[in-house]
């Protein structure tokens, strides 16, 4: 089921936020510093139910749709969290979408349940060194040996890969097809066994907290039944997780940007040079407004995208655009934030240099902007491709 009223979706705003409010700036600061994992964030959603915001009733969750799911993460990432907060609620609720709409009877009722609780934490290994952007030439084998088959590759960006207990894999059970270079993949849900992958945690610009890793996967095994959906379909499985994941991120990118711009009012409002706040000057308050009409405008076409999703109508033009604009807004927005504090914006005690530094990956991941603008012009407007 999904909420059907404004009201609604504004009691989901309103609990989200008070929540996430009770994890002051400090905290996210010192997550950021010590690279801690935000464990007490985690347990605290998990306790009020809003892991399974999308896990229907029948599993343990609520139901409810990908429209809801945005708008709390949105709200988690707004309250200052960013997406240190939102990457460790969101692998929650994309990810098992794949599993929600293609598992067996058998992984749903074993899984689901646990993901909604907050028990089962996954990590997401699709993207390769070598493939990049192009999924279709991932190098990632699943070969059939028996009863079971044995997995062999490796995958970079993997999130949440250091304290995760399963892998939700995509691999090549069959050679690429140059007409359809898409089949030949499946999607497995198995065991992070570390006798078998090697995870090494790569050292990053922001997001310190939230570990991204690099696997490195010799002779995993895995069974039949841990296959979701049908062999040589899974890159198409896939894409019920990444088309969420792209309205997702757009949102906690609109939220990262009102962050960072609630913290630059209140400082153009209290700096006082010449006599007068900062914030009268058209050049520190124009850049502020300008980015507070971008930031509706993209989660406007954000919503409209969860919505098709949760209609199970087409939704990847709108997702894609939505997370192109959401991601350029959100990151404009933060760097106006910076901007109005001067030379403090760039001190850790003012907080805006994390959200700005967080907000800059969403213009790269999970789909950079340029990718983004190359799926518009052939798959939209009709344009030639250019690679």
């Amino acid at each position: 089921m999904s909420a059907t009223t404004i009201e609604d979706l504004a009691e989901i705003r309103a609990e989200a936020r008070r929540l996430a409010n009770s994890f002051s700036l400090d905290y996210w600061r010192e997550c950021d510093h010590t690279g801690n994992y935000p464990w007490e964030f985690v347990r605290a959603f998990a306790k009020h139910g809003w892991m399974s915001i999308m896990i229907p009733e029948e599993y343990g969750g609520m139901g409810l749709g990908l429209r809801e799911a945005a708008v709390l993460m949105q709200e988690v990432a707004a309250s200052g969290a960013g997406l240190t907060g939102g990457s460790a609620l969101h692998f929650y609720i994309f990810p098992p979408e794949p599993i929600v709409r293609h598992g067996s009877a058998r992984m749903k009722q074993e899984y689901l349940p646990a993901v909604a609780s907050g028990e089962l934490l996954m990590a997401f290994g699709v993207t390769e060194p070598g493939a990049g952007t192009d999924t279709s030439r991932i190098t990632t084998r699943a070969k059939r040996e028996g009863d079971h088959w044995v997995i062999s590759g490796q995958k970079v960006w993997a999130t949440n890969a250091q304290n995760a207990t399963k892998v939700l894999l995509l691999t090549r059970t069959s050679d690429r097809n140059e007409a359809k270079p898409l089949d030949g993949m499946t999607l497995f849900f198995t065991d992070l066994d570390r006798d078998r992958i090697d995870v090494r945690e790569i050292d990053k610009l922001g997001r310190a907290a939230v570990d991204s890793n690099e696997l490195f996967i010799d002779g995993l095994i895995a069974t039949d039944d841990e296959i979701v959906g049908e062999v040589g379909r899974g890159f198409y499985h896939l894409l019920d997780g990444l088309n969420p994941e792209r309205i997702v991120v757009a949102m906690e990118a609109i939220g990262i940007g009102r962050a960072a711009l609630e913290l630059a009012v209140k400082y153009a409002n209290e700096r006082i040079v010449f006599d007068r706040p900062i914030g009268a000057n058209q050049a520190i308050a124009h850049p502020l407004a300008e980015s507070w009409a971008r930031l509706e405008a993209a989660e406007l076409l954000a919503l409209k995208a969860a919505q098709l999703y949760d209609a199970n109508e087409p939704c990847a033009k709108e997702a894609n655009a939505a997370k192109f604009l959401a991601a350029d807004a959100g990151f404009k927005a933060a760097d106006a934030a910076l901007q109005t504090h001067g030379g403090f914006g760039y001190s850790k005690e003012y907080h805006v240099e994390r959200l700005w530094r967080e907000v800059r990956l969403l213009r790269l991941a999970p789909i950079s902007q340029e990718m983004i603008l190359n799926f518009l012009s052939t798959s939209v407007l009709g344009l030639p491709r250019s690679y």
